[in-house]
Formats: C-alpha cells, sequence, structure tokens
C-alpha cells in the first residue's frame, strides 16, 4: 500500500469521525423547535438542557472537519481545488451556517433576554439542519460523479448538483443525524427531557431506515464494489437494531448503532469511490483519481510521520474529555441564567 493509498484513507477515517461526532450535535440542534419548544422560562431552561449536552464536545469535534479539509489541502491538492470551485454555492452555505451555529452557541448565554435567546435558537436550528442535509447532498455527488473537463475543472451549474440521487443523500444524512442527536440527548439527560427524547428517536426511527436503506442500497447497485456489499449489510442491521432498542429505551446500545450505522455508510461513500476521488461524468479519463490528484511523495511523507505523532495524542485528549464529562443532566442541574441584563453598565 502506498502513500497515496494511506492517505485516502486517512481521509476517510476523518471525515467519518466528523460525521458520526459532528451528527449528534447537529441532531440535538435539529431537535430544539420540538425538545424545547415554547417561550416559558422551564422551555428556556430545556433548551439550555439540550445545548449543554454538547456544550464541552461540539467545538472539539468540529475540528475533525479542519483536519479533513487541511489534510485533504495538502494530501491531494487537485481534488480540493476541484471540489471547492465546483461546489462553491453548497460548501459556503454550510460555512456559513457553522458560523451562524457557533455564534449562536457562543452568544446565547450572554445576555438575559428572551428575545436575544430565541434568535440565538434559530441560528442552532439554522446552523443544525443547513450542514446535516448539504453534506450528504454533496457526498452523494461526489461518489456519482460531476461534469469535470480535461482541465479538472467543474463546468456543470449549481441545479446539476440537485439530481435525485443527491437529495436521497441529504435526505439520508438528515434524518440519521437527526435520530443520533435524540438517542445522544436520551442518553445524556434523566427526567422529562429523556423521556421526550426517547420518543422523538422512536418516531424517527423508521423513516430513518427506510430511507437510508434506500440511499445506501442505490449507492451499492450504481457504484459499490462486491465487497462493499458487507457495508451495506451492516448499516441495515444496524438500523434495524435502533429500531428495536429506541422501542426498548436502550439509549446506550440504540447510540452504538447508530454510530455504526453512520461509520459504515461513509466508509461505503468511500469505497465505492475508490480509486476515483472525483470521477467525471463527462469522460471517464478525466476523471480526478488518487494518482493524479495528489501531492509530491514527498509531501506525503512528511505528513504521515506528523500524523503518526500528533493523531494518537488528540485521539486520547478528546476522549478523555467525552468520559469527563459523561454524566446525565437534567433542568435541575441548570442555574439561573448570569448574562447581562438589556440596558445595563
Amino acid at each position: 500500500m502506498g502513500l497515496q493509498e494511506i492517505w485516502f484513507i486517512l481521509i476517510a477515517v476523518l471525515f467519518t469521525g466528523y460525521f458520526v461526532l459532528e451528527g449528534f450535535d447537529f441532531g440535538v440542534g435539529m431537535h430544539f423547535p420540538v425538545l424545547g419548544r415554547g417561550r416559558t422560562v422551564e422551555a428556556d431552561t430545556r433548551r439550555r438542557v439540550l445545548l449543554n449536552t454538547i456544550g464541552p464536545v461540539w467545538d472539539g469535534n468540529e475540528v475533525w472537519l479542519i483536519t479533513a479539509g487541511g489534510a485533504l489541502f495538502a494530501a491531494f491538492p487537485e481534488w480540493y481545488a476541484t471540489l471547492f470551485s465546483g461546489f462553491y454555492l453548497p460548501l459556503l452555505l454550510i460555512l456559513l451556517a457553522l458560523i451562524v451555529r457557533v455564534c449562536a452557541i457562543e452568544w446565547r448565554g450572554k445576555v438575559d433576554d428572551p428575545t436575544w435567546r430565541r434568535r440565538c435558537d434559530w441560528g442552532i436550528i439554522f446552523g443544525s439542519w443547513v450542514p446535516a442535509v448539504l453534506w450528504g447532498v454533496a457526498f452523494a455527488n461526489i461518489v456519482r460523479g460531476v461534469a469535470i473537463d480535461a482541465d479538472k475543472q467543474y463546468v456543470g451549474g449549481f441545479f446539476d448538483l440537485l439530481n435525485p440521487y443527491a437529495l436521497l443523500g441529504g435526505a439520508t444524512t438528515a434524518l440519521v443525524f437527526a435520530l443520533h442527536g435524540a438517542v445522544f440527548i436520551a442518553l445524556k439527560t434523566e427526567g422529562q427531557v429523556r423521556t421526550d427524547a426517547v420518543a422523538m428517536s422512536r418516531k424517527l426511527a423508521v423513516p430513518a431506515v427506510l430511507v437510508a436503506g434506500a440511499f445506501v442500497v442505490w449507492t451499492q447497485l450504481a457504484y459499490g464494489k462486491g465487497w462493499t456489499i458487507a457495508l451495506v449489510a451492516v448499516a441495515g442491521v444496524s438500523l434495524l437494531a435502533v429500531v428495536a432498542l429506541t422501542a426498548a429505551a436502550r439509549e446506550g446500545w440504540a447510540f452504538v448503532f447508530t454510530t455504526v450505522a453512520i461509520a459504515a455508510t461513509s466508509v461505503l461513500l468511500f469505497a465505492s469511490l475508490f480509486p476515483n476521488v472525483m470521477p467525471s461524468t463527462l469522460d471517464p479519463s478525466w476523471s480526478l483519481t488518487i494518482e493524479n490528484a495528489s501531492s509530491s511523495p514527498y509531501t506525503l511523507k512528511v505528513m504521515t510521520w506528523a500524523a503518526a505523532f500528533m493523531t494518537p495524542v488528540v485521539l486520547a485528549y478528546q476522549g478523555w474529555t467525552y468520559w469527563v464529562f459523561r454524566q446525565r443532566l437534567s433542568t435541575d442541574h441548570i442555574p439561573h441564567s448570569i448574562g447581562l441584563k438589556i440596558g445595563s453598565k
């Protein structure tokens, strides 16, 4: 196995980790309008419980995307250039949504005013739903292939990206992330918030199985390889297990299986793509591959040594963070707001 194959696998691992970890972050924000509905003080406290379930970890989870983007730029610059120029508008929307989400999360508790907090809540909702949908659309298009010419330039339009397969991919990531988030909320809370999260996960389980099942089967039939049928089976069995486990209110094991389902689907997408990194629908010979899109061997070698030393440290630190903040939360744990009063000096 050469360095190009190794870095393709590492980028797949980074995006898989991002979808698993940031997936439940997005899911928590997506449930604000339902699990935190209302304008009463009690409803606001419930939303603060939801936010505190991801409070210690959400920004660390986003580092996986930053690292994946940096690795993509350094290891496969042609892939990075074509992807970010061709998918400029959807990736810009994702970036704007993530910026809005970051500001809303960080600033929500800075001012003790219901209107301020409601606006921040809508920022969290917007910043969760938009990436949850568009990441699925983007990666489905990468696997399906796009209009790339002989100069490695994307020559299609924005609406070419809104094809049936890509839209099904967007629906899949949205539903599965919402289910992943509901199960995570149930795992991290107690009392009425947990009860409502369990009920929500039961409602989402069957639609998520149907939509995600259709997507992974389509992926396998149209783009998969012989051995990737095993990944389809793992994803399907995992989602069926989630249906049974949510019905039994076994949120711990349900979270394990939503994690496995997301990971299996992500690996399926990258495995279906390999050895291409961006197939061309105009001419297969114009496709970007791990060979014609990669950096020099020396660059890949230096990156490999850096990754070998730093990756274990980062993983150990993030694992320690999850262990420290593993306790369940309830509305009784939420103190009164200490934000600034409007008009105060």
